[in-house]
């Protein structure tokens, strides 16, 4: 499948991650993570890994799209709660906010 990432057009396969992740350990996860196998990994390190990039070319939404497109399980950050759209939209819009 093709996936864009950091403007670089990649073809990836799951086949393809699954064994370029092969034999690498699991960083710390302190944001998005990806599971593989049965090992869970953050998405930043499955990017630079698979892409062959420094980690700051590259946004966390942009593996996470590519991912799951792949039919891989992706989790949010630790302690991060689901945005509430109302909300968000309210405050973007510069209206009332929704607290209460």
């Amino acid at each position: 499948m093709r996936c864009i990432i950091a403007n670089f057009a990649f073809d990836l396969t799951a086949r393809e991650v699954t064994e370029a992740m092969t034999g690498v350990s699991p960083e710390p996860i302190t944001g998005p993570s990806v599971r593989i196998g049965r090992r869970t990994y953050p998405v930043k390190q499955v990017g630079a890994v698979v892409t062959r990039q420094d980690r700051r070319d590259f946004t966390a939404g942009e593996i996470t799209r590519a991912m799951t497109r792949l039919g891989f399980t992706c989790f949010p950050a630790p302690g991060a709660t689901p945005a509430d759209p109302v909300k968000n939209a309210s405050g973007l819009l510069g209206g009332p906010s929704q607290e209460g």
